[in-house]
This record gives structure tokens, sequence and C-alpha cells, in this order.
């Protein structure tokens, strides 16, 4: 029950924040408009769409949820409700199915202008297509949550963006093949879970077949998801020091 209160009073306040709101479900959409027209080729697009797809909710899921956390912690709203018989974990599910939520919603409405709009082909399932890039808003959600206990101001917290997640951008084989990389590089990426999931979008893309290499990418991506949820329950802190 907790952590349905606080999922409801998230997207309360969210309800109440319209800027907020339009920068986690439309943004993404106007990236994809913007880049399409940029290449201004439907092949250019349909290669790199699939990584950008993955990549642009992944990376505004993280600022915005590592700032709204930093901020309940600075208001003390934070330290109020761990007063209450409450656990960090049941905590930290609120707010991660409160966002997984809103990244439900931005998934879906980039993913739709992509297909319909902007002409990108899919070879495999848009339902599988639409469940991985969920699964990497939701990455960059658990990751911005985990961030978030190591800021003491917002913009300390935007500053963990160059560190968490444009080393894993440049990484992930939207600007180069990874196995071109150099060899530091490529045992690098292959450590990093954007480069599962962009690889996930790809082969949706290119490919109908659902083999164990789809799975194994899907699997690393939650598993690195839960796994930075939990790591931001063990390290949540009732305020900033």
């Amino acid at each position: 029950m907790s952590t349905l209160a606080t999922t409801r009073r998230i997207l309360t306040q969210l309800r109440h924040d319209h800027r907020t709101v339009a920068l986690m479900v439309l943004l993404p959409s106007l990236l994809l408009v913007l880049l399409r027209y940029v290449f201004d080729s439907e092949q250019v697009f349909n290669r790199a769409a699939p990584a950008l797809l993955g990549v642009f909710p992944f990376a505004i899921m993280f600022i915005v949820t590592s700032i709204t956390t930093l901020r309940e912690r600075l208001t003390a709203t934070l330290e109020r409700l761990m007063t209450m018989p409450i656990g960090k974990l049941d905590l930290l599910l609120g707010y991660a199915l409160a966002f997984g939520l809103v990244a439900v919603v931005q998934v879906v409405v980039a993913a739709t202008l992509a297909l319909t709009w902007l002409g990108l082909e899919v070879e495999g399932p848009v339902a599988l297509l639409v469940l991985i890039a969920v699964l990497d808003a939701v990455l960059g959600m658990a990751l911005g949550l985990f961030a978030s206990a190591f800021a003491r101001t917002e913009f300390q917290a935007v500053q963990f963006m160059p560190a968490i997640v444009m080393p894993q951008v440049l990484l992930c084989g939207l600007f180069a093949p990874r196995d071109g990389m150099a060899g530091v590089l490529n045992v690098i990426s292959d450590l990093l879970p954007l480069s599962y999931a962009v690889d996930a979008l790809t082969q949706v893309t290119r490919s109908p077949e659902v083999d164990g290499t789809l799975v194994r990418n899907l699997l690393v991506v939650a598993g690195c998801a839960l796994a930075a949820l939990l790591l931001g329950a063990a390290t949540l802190r009732r305020r900033t020091p």
C-alpha cells in the first residue's frame, strides 16, 4: 500500500507540473522529428532511429528522476516520509512505478510518431520494440534515482549526466559500430547496459526473429534497472547533508 501511495503522490505532483510532463512525454518525439529532417533521408533515419528510441527516453528519464528525487530530499519531503512505517525499497518502487507509467506514455508517443509520420520500418513485433524502449526508459529512471543519492544540489544532479549517461550514449553503437571501436572501448561498451538496449532495438527493427541474443539483451537491461533500484534503496538517505 505504501508503494501505491507513493505512486499516487508522484503522479498527482506531475499532473500539476505541466512543464515536466511536456519534457518527459513530448521531448523524445520532437527530437526524433528534428533528426529525421536533419538527416533528410528515410534510409539514414531508419538506421539511426532504433538507437534514438532508446537513447532519448533513457537520458530524459535520468535527468528528471534524479532532480525530482533530490528536490524531495532538499525540501524535507523525503525525511517526513521516512519517519513513517515505509521501507526504502517500497518508497523507491513507488517512484519507479510512477515514472515507469510516464515512460510508457513517452515511448508509445515517440514510437507511434516514428512508425507513422517519420516512416520508421520495423521487421519485428512493434509491441516488442515498445517494450524494449520502455525498459530503456525505466533503466534511465532507476539510474537517476540511484545517482540522486550522491548529489547535494540540483546542479550536482545534472552533472551526473555526463558521468553516467554520456559515456553510454557514445559507446552504445549509435555513432559507430561497437565491434569497430578500439579494444578497450569495446570492452567498456560490453559493460554498459545501454549497449544491450540499443542492440535489442536494432535487432527488432531489422529481423522478425526473437532469438536467444535478443532475450539475453532484454534480461541484461531489466537486470541492470533492478540492480540500480536496489542500490538506490541501499544508499537512500533521509536528507542531503
